[in-house]
């Protein structure tokens, strides 16, 4: 799905690097997609088949107003 392009990152200090302006050239759209791979990597889940929320950890209710 996302391969890595060598080519546009070089090692360097974090100073250095600037990343802003390689996402900003990226849609809203692209963006999203990107940061909802790197969470399913790092949690280990496939990206197409994300696993249920576990309904009883989350709550909703309305305030008293």
């Amino acid at each position: 799905m996302f391969r890595l392009d060598k080519t546009k990152f070089s090692m360097g200090k974090v100073e250095e690097q600037n990343q802003n302006a390689y996402w900003k050239d990226k849609s809203y759209a692209e963006r999203l997609n990107a940061a909802c791979y790197l969470i399913s990597i790092a949690f280990n889940f496939d990206p197409q088949n994300p696993p249920p929320v576990d309904r009883t950890k989350f709550s909703c209710c309305k305030r008293p107003l």
